[in-house]
């Protein structure tokens, strides 16, 4: 790997922790026909979610996968806990086709709150009815029988183990959810920060991410893609590369181009020849890049009332103010590029992927290859990143395409780092416009959020069409599905309190470059305009920013982390800056329904370069019960790090033609050395339910950092990211 020492683990889908992990977008919510709690209202049998052998290992089933959060070590914490039995006798299968419950994504920090609440109500009625077995086998009354370390065990001392129980299909059964999980304070293993189980390979270097996987007899391809989206291919030198060395097959499908060799290098090389002798159509009609923002604003778009009230005794309106913010297209780059085995053996398919919905990405490969659904398997296995939707789901197509060129050879294919950044989907480009009515007293009477912005939802899954990269450019294409949209909207609703209020979304569903979910969605957008105005807001009032936070929020909650992250960070109400350090503040509640969050940034700004470095980053947190919090705290300072680096540097740049971001010298992120001190300070509600919080800390850190600058330059900046050029035009306004 080239380019800078990187950050980009995710640091919070990093080292040490768990927590409320990713689960459905909300237009892809899961069903749950039965009205069980969770994901159980999908899959209410209990030997869906649990199997205990009769050598007493405990087997727990998750559609959700681990994508870095530490979610499965969670999940098991929580079985561990309703079962009684140690957590290195509990094992996990999560994210198979054969073998799990099908659960849709694992997106929208909502794993805990979905298969969490599932497999602690399904081991809690276990539990149960393993009492109930012992019962009458031991001829014993339940009041008279515990349960410990897997064994039921009466008071004169005779015992059963749960595998000599639990067999004979007494867990295939319809769940109930009537058996009451356990009370907090009887919790062991929930609520304490044990190591988490995906952490040791990873730090050992065992083989943990299909990047690493090698299968017998393993063959590896490459795909070459068109230079942009417009672009066909025209002609190609194909023989020239299949008598390369070790190439054991070229395909070709209408403007999809690959190649299986023998071993990688191999195909990389044959990929090469491929590009130079490939002839393209190029269509050139992209917006300009420097004027995508106006672009959006000036596309007819889907317009949809999102929230409104009103209030006829509000008092009159003294003063307006208006400000437009915007972002840029934003890009996953993650470390490893998108990597995926496909074996295509006597008409099926298996495929090993880092998907993050083995289920919809299935029956997307069935449908583009024309196979029954039955006959293909999707299995999950890690991948080096991934923060959303990146290129996953699209690499899983492009080895199922080459593996039918070698019956019975698995095929891995990974793409090459201008792959990823060219053809990954991206956070979308946005455009927020707040106005507000103020006062005499200097308070919010009218608040007004409009946005535009491309969709933040295209994952594969959706009925009428497949939203898969390659299925685009075969021959005989399939359409892109129809209808998408998600997220667009995410926080754009505030928490506080205003009497008059509005928000309008205008939904832009023509992609001049290809978008999906990026971390966060739409809110690190919305949650940075929304905070950065109310700060103007703030200042225009003669108000200090937290004070004035705090008139306008009633929920007890949100009080109590914008009060810890100020009273920990030392806030001061009236610091001036002296040029050239500065302090901001920033809050939300994740989707206004998730982990509540609220972040001082303290910054300092080059005048003379125009380069800000965050240089430490304060925050508070409440996720409701915490299973494990020293994950809860990683989960926290991750988003905060990698929004520093978005915030400050992040940007798509794409010509009229294609992208032109390819490398980490064109596309740079944070670095080692500029990471901030973060402290994550946390409230406990173990009483509560356990709220999403892997996305949580983003908008609010994003926020922070803005107003910080703002505060140092004495200037506002309402563009992001916040790099040289718009500080020292900031700097250079009188």
């Amino acid at each position: 790997m080239t380019g800078p020492l990187l950050t980009r683990r995710q640091f919070g889908k990093s080292l040490a922790g768990i927590v409320v992990a990713f689960t459905l977008a909300p237009e892809l919510a899961w069903p749950a026909e039965s009205g069980l709690p969770g994901s159980l209202g999908a899959a209410p049998l209990l030997d869906a979610w649990l199997r205990i052998d009769p050598d007493g290992k405990v087997t727990i089933f998750t559609g959700k996968v681990e994508i870095g959060q530490g979610a499965l070590t969670a999940l098991a914490q929580i079985a561990a806990e309703e079962l009684d039995v140690s957590l290195v006798a509990i094992h996990m299968v999560s994210g198979h086709t054969g073998l799990t419950p099908n659960e849709g994504y694992t997106s929208g920090s909502r794993s805990i709150e979905e298969s969490g609440t599932a497999i602690r109500f399904a081991c809690a009625e276990a539990r149960q009815l393993l009492l109930g077995q012992a019962s009458a086998r031991l001829g014993l009354p339940l009041a008279g029988l515990k349960t410990a370390a897997g064994t039921v065990t009466a008071a004169g001392g005779r015992k059963l183990s749960y595998g000599q129980i639990a067999q004979g299909g007494l867990f295939h059964r319809e769940a109930t959810a009537r058996v009451t999980p356990k009370p907090a304070a009887g919790h062991k293993i929930v609520g304490t920060s044990v190591p988490r189980l995906d952490i040791p390979a990873k730090v050992t270097g065992d083989a943990s991410y299909v990047q690493d996987l090698r299968l017998p007899g393993m063959a590896f391809g490459r795909i070459v893609r068109p230079p942009g989206p417009g672009f066909r291919l025209q002609t190609v030198d194909v023989e020239a590369a299949r008598r390369l060395p070790g190439v054991l097959a070229v395909v070709r499908d209408g403007s999809f181009l690959g190649v299986v060799a023998q071993r990688e290098e191999q195909a990389v090389r044959a990929r090469e020849a491929l590009l130079q002798s490939a002839k393209w159509s190029e269509i050139a009609d992209l917006p300009e890049a420097d004027r995508i923002h106006a672009w959006l604003k000036a596309q007819p778009g889907e317009v949809a009332l999102v929230s409104e009230k009103s209030s006829a005794t509000a008092a009159p309106v003294v003063r307006r103010l208006e400000a437009t913010f915007s972002k840029r297209y934003t890009a996953h780059a993650s470390l490893g590029p998108s990597c995926a085995v496909a074996r295509m053996k006597d008409g099926k398919l298996r495929v090993w992927s880092h998907s993050q919905g083995v289920y919809p990405l299935r029956d997307s490969l069935a449908a583009v290859l024309k196979l029954d659904p039955k006959n293909v398997v999707v299995s999950h296995v890690e991948g080096a990143g991934c923060y959303g939707h990146n290129g996953a789901d699209d690499v899983a197509l492009d080895a199922a395409l080459l593996a039918r060129a070698v019956p019975g050879r698995p095929v891995q294919v990974q793409w090459m780092r201008d792959d990823e950044f060219a053809w990954e989907p991206l956070g979308s480009a946005m455009v927020m416009q707040l106005s507000a009515g103020l006062a005499a007293d200097g308070s919010v009477v009218e608040w007004r959020h409009e946005l535009w912005s491309n969709v933040h939802s295209s994952r594969p899954g959706r009925a009428g069409g497949a939203n898969l990269l390659a299925a685009w450019h075969l021959a005989a294409p399939s359409a892109p599905a129809q209808g998408l949209s998600g997220g667009e909207d995410r926080n754009a609703v505030p928490l506080y309190d205003f009497p008059n209020q509005k928000v309008i979304r205008h939904l832009i569903k023509e992609m001049p470059l290809r978008t999906s979910a990026l971390r966060t969605l739409g809110a690190y957008g919305n949650v940075f305009a929304l905070e950065s105005f109310l700060d103007e807001l703030a200042i225009a009032a003669g108000a200090d920013p937290v004070e004035y936070r705090l008139r306008y929020i009633k929920d007890p909650r949100a009080r109590a982390v914008i009060e810890m992250a100020a009273v920990k960070s030392g806030w001061k109400p009236g610091f001036r800056s002296d040029g050239l350090h500065g302090r901001g503040f920033g809050f939300a509640r994740y989707k206004n329904q998730a982990c509540y969050v609220a972040c001082v940034a303290d910054v300092m700004v080059d005048r003379q370069t125009g380069r800000v470095r965050v240089t430490r980053v304060v925050a508070a947190a409440d996720a409701g019960q915490i299973i494990n919090p020293k994950g809860l705290e990683m989960q926290i300072e991750g988003g905060i790090i990698q929004s520093a680096s978005w915030t400050l540097m992040e940007a798509v740049s794409f010509d009229r033609a294609r992208v032109t971001s390819r490398d980490w010298d064109s596309y740079p992120i944070l670095t080692f050395p500029e990471v901030p001190k973060v402290e994550v300070h946390l409230i406990d509600r173990p009483d509560e339910q356990p709220l999403g919080s892997g996305e949580a800390s983003s908008g609010p850190a994003a926020a922070a950092i803005a107003n910080a600058v703002s505060n140092a330059l004495g200037r506002r900046v309402r563009h992001l990211p916040l790099d040289p050029g718009w500080i020292k035009d900031a700097i250079g306004k009188p």
